[in-house]
């Protein structure tokens, strides 16, 4: 097979990949030394839009509309502009090996690919309940979502199934914003998790009080402290009931599943340095083999705001270590210094008529303010953390953008709080 050459080569074409390219471009690339891999069939894309305005059944998203870089106010790029700035998109093409120490990578075709410098930026896949063995869960119409082929095939299902029954399984951020999207359409959702409350990797008890009140307003029902154990299906193999550990069964013509994801790095075993899960990187997102860069979901990066190492899965922080990774390669060849990585985590959600958004560390003891009364007609409140006498952490429901600023602005300085 034909073997093809770039100065520079972007492993994973998905949101990190866009800024990445975005950034290359600013700083100078010559046509032809960039190429993106990916094993995606379109030009990188604004992920969060599939499971918010791409299931809507009205005005929803759709490609062209969500190309990066709009989602954080930017141009958008089509797929023309990486040909008029000489970028070559390689889709719909899995790298099956990857060899570091040879610059190499070797795709499913069969087609090689040397490099000077990689990015890798995999992101991350879905946990299947196939991974675990639950029995039943290859059935038709059980959903997980990651890709847009994902998303198209379930919007084909919430056509088919009109006014049916939906089974959320996951509490985390994909089952809040899908049980409401598919609400929006008119389903019968249920909502099954194991945790005591929704979202408790961020959520205190009281913030999560609020949002469970105001889904279960809107109609859904939330099943909490069980987990989906199996699934029957009909003779068509549809899923047609989910069975859940604590005994009860729930009908579904649709089943959406959200428990988490893990970063993608099985082709780089052995070969580079990991921690905690990831890809170990420096503060300009170099990994421990010198051509090598990793951004995104992968990499587990030192966090300078807290002095110790994180690894944060969320868009934001693709966008950002993406733009860094890229700044610090290209300083390094003009032999200019880069700023280290500062990072404020940050994270946001839209649901319904809903909106919030989380700055710093979510630790230490917290202090809820605000109407975070489900039945009001504007909710608005927040929570800060506070550890060793200092906020650490702000969240607010439903604030302005001065607003959100303001919290980012909080967490950042971390002021004194000497009294709860």
């Amino acid at each position: 097979m034909a073997e093809k050459s770039f100065k520079y080569v972007i492993l994973g074409g998905g949101v990190a990949a866009g800024y990445a390219a975005r950034e290359f471009a600013k700083q100078g690339v010559q046509p032809g030394e960039l190429a993106i891999i990916s094993k995606e069939a379109v030009a990188p894309y604004e992920r969060p839009a599939l499971s918010k305005a791409y299931l809507f059944p009205e005005g929803a998203a759709r490609l062209p509309g969500f190309h990066v870089c709009v989602g954080s106010g930017g141009e958008r790029l089509l797929p023309e502009w990486y040909k008029e700035k000489g970028i070559e998109l390689i889709l719909s093409t899995e790298i099956v090996k990857a060899d570091l120490p040879a610059n190499t990578l070797v795709s499913a075709a069969g087609e090689t690919f040397k490099y000077q410098i990689l990015i890798i930026a995999t992101g991350s896949t879905v946990i299947k309940l196939t991974d675990f063995g639950v029995q039943g869960a290859d059935a038709k119409n059980i959903f997980y979502l990651r890709e847009i082929d994902d998303a198209d095939k379930l919007v084909e299902a919430i056509k088919a199934k009109k006014n049916g029954k939906a089974v959320i399984v996951g509490g985390g951020y994909i089952g809040l914003e899908l049980g409401a999207a598919l609400k929006i359409n008119n389903l019968d959702v249920s909502m099954v998790y194991p945790e005591p409350w929704c979202m408790p990797r961020l959520f205190t008890s009281g913030i999560a009080a609020f949002y469970e009140g105001y889904y279960a307003n809107k109609g859904i029902k939330i099943i909490k402290g069980t987990v989906a154990v199996g699934f029957t299906s009909d003779s068509n193999g549809e899923v047609k009931e989910v069975q859940l550990k604590d005994g009860r069964v729930l009908e579904a013509d649709i089943v959406v599943v959200g428990v988490g994801g893990r970063p993608l790095t099985a082709l780089f075993k052995g070969q580079v340095e990991e921690e905690m899960g990831g890809i170990k990187t420096d503060a300009f997102f170099k990994t421990s083999v010198p051509t090598v860069y990793a951004v995104g979901d992968v990499a587990t990066f030192p966090l300078k705001l807290y002095n110790e190492l994180r690894r944060v899965e969320h868009v934001d922080h693709a966008r950002k270590s993406a733009e860094q990774a890229v700044k610090a390669i290209k300083g390094l060849e003009k032999g200019q210094s880069v700023d280290e990585y500062d990072y404020l985590p940050y994270f946001y959600s839209r649901s319904f008529d809903l909106a919030w958004q989380f700055y710093g560390d979510n630790v230490g003891d917290t202090v809820l303010f605000g109407d975070n009364n489900p039945q009001s007609p504007k909710p608005k409140f927040g929570s800060y953390w506070i550890k060793d006498g200092k906020v650490v952490g702000a969240f607010l429901e439903g604030g302005s953008a001065e607003e959100n600023q303001a919290i980012a602005k909080v967490a950042k300085l971390q002021p004194k709080a000497e009294n709860l």
